[in-house]
């Protein structure tokens, strides 16, 4: 009895170690994982257990190549382990949210799960948490733009050289020169901004981190070479400099504006800055705001979305621009 037991630990342990496809691995790899495991098993004991496990658990043998390569299908029935109610809802709705953010080989990894999660919760009649996601979702503020279309395979190279850390040559689309460019990147980080991801990295021969949309790498090919490390690199230094929200100069400035009564109510629920003042004019229906934020296009974006709910009174390189652009589009709608 004991043996069988041995038995079949070995197979559960041999079984889990196999990936779905398109990932495979050889029955050397699995001799080795299986050797870390415990179990001292040969190389033609594995490759019996393997054809002989393969039609139960939907398995299939690549054997283009020695040694043979082994895989789970992609709709492989299989599930050595139950999953439960609050696990598959919180993979129902991360699945989405991780999908430009998970390196291409984690997410091969967990797209079983992913469909696990979403076939348990399909399943279930009544549940209060399954029915959670059928009721709840997250809107970003302002108007969404669909994402950009990626070429097919570019987040798989990209994630890739990332996560290994290898250099990463690509064919890049500048849409100011409207050309493409062959580039060598040292990758050093990746930025989901709205509906667009960055790879952020250094070209080759030059020390400064750039920001490479996605969906403007047409090509990409991970070479076996290393990557520069990038020590001192932080993302979210990075970040915090604001070269994700053009901003004019690195101090911040008092933003005056008297605002509409609904926009003051607004911003006293949800402040445009930890320093913010918003007080009655004296016989007035507005009201003056007052607010140190960063002198980014962001915010000018957000004051010019407002239209003719907010009167901006200073700083005055805004105040400026604001007149300006209401000149060009008094002279734009004059000529129709």
């Amino acid at each position: 009895m004991s043996e069988a037991k041995d038995t079949l630990h070995r197979l559960l342990a041999l079984l889990r170690l196999i990936p779905t496809e398109p990932r495979r691995i050889s029955t050397p790899t699995l001799q080795e994982k299986l050797k870390d495991r415990g179990f001292s098993v040969t190389l033609r004991s594995i490759q019996r257990d393997l054809n002989r496990l393969s039609t139960a658990f939907s398995l299939q043998c690549d054997d283009s190549e020695t040694p043979f390569r082994w895989s789970f299908t992609r709709d492989v029935p299989l599930d050595l382990i139950e999953m439960d109610t609050p696990t598959a809802l919180a993979l129902y709705l991360s699945e989405s949210h991780l999908a430009m953010l998970l390196p291409q080989g984690v997410l091969d990894q967990l797209s079983s799960q992913f469909r696990r999660a979403r076939n348990y919760l399909d399943s279930l009649s009544r549940n209060e948490l399954a029915d959670w996601a059928h009721r709840v979702r997250a809107l970003p503020n302002g108007k969404t733009l669909l994402p950009a279309q990626l070429t097919p395979g570019i987040w798989g190279y990209v994630s890739e050289a990332l996560l290994e850390r290898r250099q990463l040559r690509i064919s890049y689309f500048s849409r100011s020169k409207e050309t493409l460019s062959s580039l060598l990147i040292h990758p050093a980080g990746l930025v989901s901004r709205h509906s667009i991801s960055y790879l952020l990295g250094s070209v080759d021969g030059y020390g400064d981190i750039r920001q490479f949309a996605l969906h403007r790498i047409k090509q990409a090919e991970v070479l076996d070479v290393d990557a520069d490390a990038h020590q001192d690199f932080d993302v979210d230094r990075y970040i915090e400099s604001g070269v994700f929200n053009l901003r004019e100069a690195d101090e911040r400035v008092e933003l005056v504006a008297d605002i509409h009564p609904q926009l003051a109510s607004l911003l006293r629920e949800t402040p445009l800055s930890s320093e913010q003042t918003i007080q009655t004019i004296p016989d007035r229906y507005w009201h003056r705001l007052v607010a140190h934020v960063p002198l980014d296009r962001e915010t000018l974006w957000w004051i010019f979305g407002l239209n003719d709910q907010i009167h901006v009174h200073s700083p005055q390189i805004w105040v400026d621009e604001i007149k300006q652009r209401l000149e060009s589009l008094r002279q734009m709608y004059q000529l129709q």
